[in-house]
Formats: C-alpha cells, sequence, structure tokens
C-alpha cells in the first residue's frame, strides 16, 4: 500500500526515470567506445599484413615432434589438422593432430575438388587449400580482397586460419542469397565462384 503511494508520486516517478535513462546511456556509450576500439585495432593492422607461410614437414618421415595441432574441429565424420592431413575423427590424437599412421589419414588431399578450387566437402577443401604449390594463388586473393573481406581477412593469422576461412560458404557460393551455385561443390578457397548449374 506504501509502495503504490511512493511510486503514485511525480518526483518517485522522475528519479526512476531518471536512474533507467543514465543507466540506459552508460551501457550504450561503452559498447560504442568497444565498437570504436575495435575499428581502430584493424585500422591500425599493418596494411601490409603478411600471412606466414608455413612448409611443414611430414611428421611420418620427420624427428621433429609437435606437441598442439589445431583442426578443423566441426565435421561429424572427417578433421583437418594444421598440418594438411584429413582423417576420420575416431584417428585424431590427443593433441588434435590426425595420427598420421591411420589408414584414413592423407596429407594434402583433394578428393572432392574441382578444377577451380571448389569441394563438396570442407575437409578436403582445407587440406589441398594447405598444399604450399597454393600460395601464390591464396596471396593473389589477398592482394585482391575486396574492402569488405579485408576486414575479416586481416583478422588471420597464418595460413590454416586463411584456409579454414576461404574454404567456408560465402556469399560467393551462393544466388539469391539462398541457393547454392553449385550444391555439390560449395566449399572454395579458389579466386572464382562455384560454377552456376542450370536449375
Amino acid at each position: 500500500m506504501v509502495l503504490r503511494r511512493l511510486l503514485r508520486k511525480r518526483w518517485v516517478l522522475g528519479v526512476v526515470f531518471g536512474l533507467s535513462l543514465i543507466y540506459f546511456l552508460t551501457s550504450t556509450l561503452k559498447r560504442e567506445e568497444r565498437t570504436i576500439g575495435d575499428r581502430t585495432l584493424l585500422e591500425l593492422r599493418d596494411s601490409d599484413h603478411h600471412i606466414p607461410w608455413k612448409v611443414r614437414f611430414n611428421l611420418g618421415n620427420s624427428s621433429r615432434q609437435i606437441t598442439q595441432c589445431r583442426n578443423s574441429i566441426q565435421g561429424k565424420i572427417l578433421l583437418t589438422d594444421e598440418l594438411g592431413y584429413v582423417c576420420e575423427r575416431k584417428d585424431m590424437l590427443v593433441n588434435g593432430c590426425c595420427n598420421v599412421n591411420a589408414p584414413s589419414s592423407r596429407q594434402y588431399i583433394c578428393k572432392s575438388c574441382l578444377a577451380n578450387g571448389c569441394c563438396s566437402i570442407y575437409e578436403y577443401c582445407v587440406s589441398c587449400c594447405l598444399q604450399p604449390d597454393k600460395q601464390p594463388l591464396l596471396e593473389r586473393f589477398l592482394n585482391r580482397a575486396a574492402e569488405g573481406f579485408q576486414n575479416l581477412f586481416t583478422a588471420v593469422e597464418d595460413h590454416f586460419e586463411l584456409c579454414l576461412a576461404k574454404c567456408r560458404t560465402s556469399s560467393q557460393s551462393v544466388q539469391h542469397e539462398n541457393t547454392y551455385r553449385n550444391p555439390q561443390a560449395k566449399y572454395c578457397y579458389g579466386e572464382s565462384p562455384p560454377e552456376l548449374l542450370p536449375i
């Protein structure tokens, strides 16, 4: 009863409104500062952002030990590790690398990929993209990347991350924003989009 009377008074409503307005403005300004900071960070990055191209040795015949591998994570059945090996999920080691001695493991495999660099399986796209001879193609892509893609690809730190990002389906893979140009080859690392298949 006392609370109802108190809430009916105009000065109490004014205080509640004022505090709500202050909270709204401070949270909006903080969010804007974070956004400006993120943009500034991207602008401050070197415009000649170079990807470290790593030529890796085949672990099967090397004494070099690797402690951890990043991998493509998302596949139900297949995975690609940062060394370019594709293996079945059951053949992944605890360090994230594919077991190079497993029968399913193959390095730099382009099994489902077309000549234009479009593949039907994401993991094969990443593995094929990781081939050392694909470096000039990827460098040309980075040099010609549209301004809209520039922010995306400046966040990429190395060859593996570039291939992960490049092979994901993009606006180049779709037509009219809702149909794949080629449903059988929608993961592309190449320069040109998938060929448009007639309906």
